[in-house]
């Protein structure tokens, strides 16, 4: 099978890689709120406070140090090994070097009201040097702050950086002494040595809140964290994977607001030096639709009600004003700028904040959005008078307005199309209104809303198929497939056997297949995206495949695919958007919830296939045993 992804960007631009650490080098933090990357070599590349979608105060992953970091390593390492305490985000490193070993432990405390990060440094044999530099720069990268020694409520030391409405307070065993705008140390542990460091967001104006006991406070995140996974009910062959997505999933889903972003990153690009770089920090009700979809699979239900208050307040008023995201709070204004002081990841640029396919229409996302409000009314959260109100509402602009071209699931910048995805998706957004109105004695325009229905499938059925190729087709006319019609097996459209869907399945992987279960979107060349230059594979659209073909009970297949694209994640377990077979890296924002839910999803289709051959399997033994 021939690779046609394009060449490393060590290749093309052999400037831009060599002072940028590997995407798939970096672990994440979270707190409920907001999330921190931190790098294999311990330095802390990307935090924004308080919130997802608020300001980066470190941005050196866009950039250079200059911009923001916050760097706490030991020298001189021969071996770096790291992992997560059990089904948390409290990050334990290993550092080993020629005279000693030591532990790095990272972590956000959850559950305190508060924004910090607390950092604590062990030498666990002989002993080590160690490495401390603070850097901190607001705005993205661009705010030099005023920094200062004051004393906390508590008596204790402490340098407190502010600039604007933000400050940022370092506290610690020893802290570090300025050195030209910013903060350095250098120091030996020895053997039972130990250094804690915490850092604290609080608003300039406010006083420095308590210092926390660390210890403490990581044993509690550890516990609390421990204690949201177990409720998982996935027993296949894929555990580890699918908890540690979970765990991601929640991680990025705001606990005050119910927002769920897709990324706690922006512009990481998805072609090194290109353009195809995104805003990721704001809840797309796709994906936090398939978000909630996944997390109901795996028995967790709270999460179905918090989401649909959300999805309340930011969808409210005027159905025609329906956007594809919003921002954590529901804020709709998320205008596309860039920051020119940043160089970019790898040298990517635009740096880009906001993102402009926020005024797209998109016909496919009322399909995942009612699909996710239906299993969660079969899983029991009961609709109230205001929620299924406002979910005719949207279907009945729907029903007016589905035969318009769109943008479709991939947010092009070309012109508008009939895409398939999105007609097929419409089709499934009355599909699971009508079935919540009869199964669940809902109030609804079932005639009307039926009509539609058949119309839409009809439709999908005459121009999405294409006999000349013999698939159905990335839009009305076209003659080639993109990854989406995949989804068509997961909403039902047609059955997952049928002979079409089989066929298209086929046809996508001949097309798009660059790599043993990787495949692309789409081709760039044949797909008018408004972009230049062209991508790695997408692991939504490779989870897709092995969801497809276990739900066509191709379990073989389906085993294939995950076991080709489950050890894509690194050592954390982490994934982001998309992943060069050719260079081994990690392409895009990370973690991506959209690579995330998918693997949950293509875990559990595999797992009731699974199922379900054995029992057809256990069946015919006996049938055997009982013929002899």
């Amino acid at each position: 099978m021939e690779l046609t992804t394009s060449p490393d960007a060590s290749t093309r631009h052999p400037d831009l890689l060599g002072c940028q650490v590997p995407i798939e080098d970096y672990a994440v933090l979270g707190d409920g709120h907001t999330a921190a990357l931190v790098s294999r070599e311990g330095s802390l590349d990307w935090l924004c406070l308080p919130r997802f979608d608020s300001d980066a105060c470190f941005a050196a992953l866009l950039g250079t140090p200059d911009h923001g970091r916050w760097l706490l390593t030991v020298r001189d390492a021969t071996s770096v090994t790291r992992t997560y305490r059990g089904d948390s985000f409290v990050l334990d490193t290993t550092y080993v070097t020629p005279t000693g070993t030591a532990v790095a432990t990272d972590a956000m405390p959850l559950g305190d009201g508060r924004s910090d990060v607390v950092r604590r440094v062990e030498c666990t044999h002989g002993e080590v040097e160690v490495e401390h530099e603070w850097v901190v720069r607001f705005g993205y990268g661009g705010i030099q702050p005023w920094v200062r020694h004051e004393r906390d409520a508590d008596g204790n030391d402490a340098i407190r950086a502010i600039a604007g409405p933000d400050s940022l307070v370092l506290r610690g065993d020893r802290l570090p002494r300025a050195v030209d705008h910013r903060h350095r140390d250098r120091f030996t542990l020895r053997a039972g040595e130990s250094v804690e460091l915490s850092l604290t967001w609080v608003h300039s104006w406010q006083p420095v809140p308590s210092r926390l006991t660390v210890p403490d406070r990581l044993d509690e995140t550890v516990i609390a964290w421990g204690l949201w996974a177990r409720d998982c009910t996935y027993d296949g062959p894929y555990g580890e994977a699918v908890v540690r997505s979970l765990l991601v999933l929640r991680m990025l889903t705001d606990v005050t607001t119910g927002g769920i972003v897709a990324a706690p990153t922006t512009s990481l690009p998805e072609t090194f030096g290109g353009e195809r770089n995104w805003d990721y920090r704001y809840c797309w009700l796709r994906d936090a639709a398939l978000t909630l979809e996944a997390l109901l699979e795996q028995g967790f239900r709270d999460e179905a009600t918090q989401w649909r208050d959300w999805l309340e307040r930011a969808v409210a008023g005027d159905p025609r004003d329906l956007q594809i995201m919003y921002r954590l709070d529901g804020g709709r204004r998320l205008p596309e700028t860039h920051l020119d002081h940043l160089p970019g990841y790898a040298g990517s640029r635009p740096v880009r904040l906001g993102n402009g396919a926020v005024d797209q229409v998109q016909h496919d996302v009322l399909g995942e959005v009612m699909s996710a409000l239906a299993m969660a009314r079969d899983a029991g959260l009961a609709e109230t008078a205001d929620s299924w109100s406002l979910q005719r509402r949207l279907v009945d602009d729907l029903v007016r307005g589905w035969r318009e071209p769109d943008r479709g699931i991939w947010e092009v910048r070309g012109e508008p199309r009939h895409f398939t995805h999105s007609k097929f998706m419409a089709w499934a957004a009355l599909d699971r209104s009508i079935r919540g109105a009869e199964d669940h004695g809902l109030p609804a325009p079932l005639d009307r809303w039926r009509t539609a229905r058949d119309e839409i499938r009809a439709d999908v059925l005459a121009h999405g198929w294409s006999d000349e190729v013999g698939s159905f087709v990335q839009h009305y006319g076209a003659t080639h497939t993109d990854a989406s019609l995949l989804q068509m097996v997961q909403v039902g459209f047609l059955p997952a056997d049928d002979p079409r869907v089989l066929a298209t399945v086929a046809r996508v992987r001949d097309e798009l297949e660059v790599a043993p279960g990787l495949l692309l979107r789409y081709r760039a060349e044949r797909t008018d995206d408004g972009l230049e230059g062209d991508e790695a594979p997408f692991l939504a659209c490779s989870f897709w495949l092995a969801d497809a073909l276990a739900r066509a009970g191709d379990v073989a297949g389906s085993t294939r695919v995950l076991d080709a694209l489950v050890p894509l994640a690194n050592d954390v377990g982490l994934l982001a958007e998309q992943y060069d077979p050719r260079a081994r890296r990690m392409v895009g924002n990370v973690p991506q919830a959209l690579s995330h839910l998918a693997l949950v999803r293509a875990a559990h289709s595999h797992d009731v296939a699974s199922r379900a051959a054995a029992a057809v399997d256990a069946a015919d033994d006996g049938a055997s045993v009982e013929a002899r």
